[in-house]
């Protein structure tokens, strides 16, 4: 006889009454935080420059730009995030816990302790820092800022700027179509954010470069990674019985990870790879899942490199991804350097892996580049120049 999963109680109830179920635990969870103890906020430095930088911490890049600005004479810098229950946590300064981020007394004292502690803040993809208070965006706090005389700048990771019509028309590969529910949400937001940004006339900062298409007037703040964990957890290239590739899926849509799949399972059945796909793996255990790699496989619908990339890059594996000319040039405009990793789209993956394989020691050189490529752009140093002029101290005192 076979048997029927019996549903859990809750996912029986009419869906306005669930809605409702579900808004009266949120609020009574956020009462039992309400009369605790607030989370302990940064004690204020005594530098001329105070930095702040939150509140998404996107692939714990707020941390990493923090402590980059920290090597510039004279700047004190602070990570905040807000902490999501079921996602990988990122090293932070400080940050809340969701259940905080809608409670009046939270919202205050952060309010008082970002005002009375920091000479700049810089708001990740224009979200609030003061908590959630009905409002959409960070605009209002922007403003709120200036009259403290705090100097804000606003900084985009990517999907919340990047306008999905403007990269389909430039994208042979763009994963954004029309009626698409992702699209059409992104296409919104990406477009209200690009008015914001004329609007409020403050310095923008975008962290990859193909974002310049979108923000023209931004300045590009490289991604940051900390090289070693990477480099020292790597094994010597293709010295395993099979060469092993991996793809790990952020955003299964915007990576195209159907295809990858589909590619790499067919050669993993000749037996010509061993395939896998990383799901679920917090960050701190990356470099050992990347090091015991051959090759990452990145994304191949976007035109970008990320700090995905950049970590397989340090940890000398070969990437293989869907970068672009376009990013290729405008990389090779700014630093003069040549992106090391290797192009490939939907339709061409698997010729390009199979010539991989079949000379092995010229992919070998190849991978060589890339920890170089990292140490030069993305090891903080150059995210702290491009912080520089925001930062001046001489406008700060």
């Amino acid at each position: 006889m076979q048997m029927t999963a019996t549903r859990p109680l809750r996912d029986q109830l009419p869906t306005p009454v669930r809605r409702t179920a579900g808004a009266v635990r949120r609020r009574l969870r956020g009462l039992r935080y309400a009369y605790a103890q607030l989370p302990a906020f940064p004690a204020v430095s005594t530098e001329p420059v105070r930095m702040l930088v939150g509140p998404t911490n996107s692939a714990g890049q707020g941390y990493a730009w923090a402590r980059a600005a920290e090597s510039l004479p004279g700047v004190k810098a602070v990570s905040f995030s807000l902490r999501r229950p079921g996602r990988f946590e990122f090293a932070d300064d400080y940050g809340v816990p969701l259940a905080w981020f809608g409670q009046s007394r939270w919202q205050k004292a952060q309010e008082a302790h970002v005002l009375g502690s920091y000479t700049h803040v810089m708001i990740e993809s224009l979200r609030p820092l003061f908590g959630a208070r009905g409002v959409p965006d960070a605009s209002g706090e922007v403003r709120q800022l200036q009259a403290a005389g705090i100097k804000p700048a606003l900084l985009f990771h990517g999907s919340d700027i990047r306008l999905p019509s403007r990269h389909a028309a430039r994208e042979r590969w763009s994963p954004f179509a029309e009626g698409d529910p992702l699209t059409d949400r992104l296409e919104k937001q990406a477009s209200r954010f690009a008015e914001l940004v004329a609007d409020l006339d403050v310095p923008v900062f975008v962290s990859t470069v193909d974002l310049l298409d979108d923000v023209p007037t931004a300045t590009w703040l490289p991604v940051a990674i900390d090289p070693a964990p990477w480099q020292q957890a790597a094994r010597p290239l293709f010295s395993g019985d099979r060469p092993v590739v991996v793809h790990v899926p952020s955003n299964p849509q915007l990576k195209a990870s159907d295809r990858i799949d589909e590619v790499l399972t067919e050669l993993a059945g000749r037996g010509v790879v061993d395939y896998r796909r990383i799901d679920g793996v917090s960050h701190d255990r990356m470099p050992a899942v990347i090091g015991a790699a051959d090759i990452v496989v990145d994304q191949l619908r976007i035109g970008l490199y990320g700090v995905a990339a950049c970590e397989a890059l340090a940890a000398g594996r070969l990437v293989v991804s869907y970068v672009g000319s376009v990013v290729r040039e405008r990389v090779r405009s700014l630093t003069g350097r040549e992106v090391p990793i290797i192009e490939a789209d939907p339709d061409s993956l698997a010729d390009v892996l199979t010539d991989l394989l079949a000379d092995r020691p010229a992919a070998a050189e190849r991978a060589a580049a890339g920890p170089a490529f990292v140490a030069e752009l993305h090891d903080g140093r150059r995210s702290a120049v491009a912080l520089t002029d925001w930062l001046d101290p001489k406008e700060s005192l």
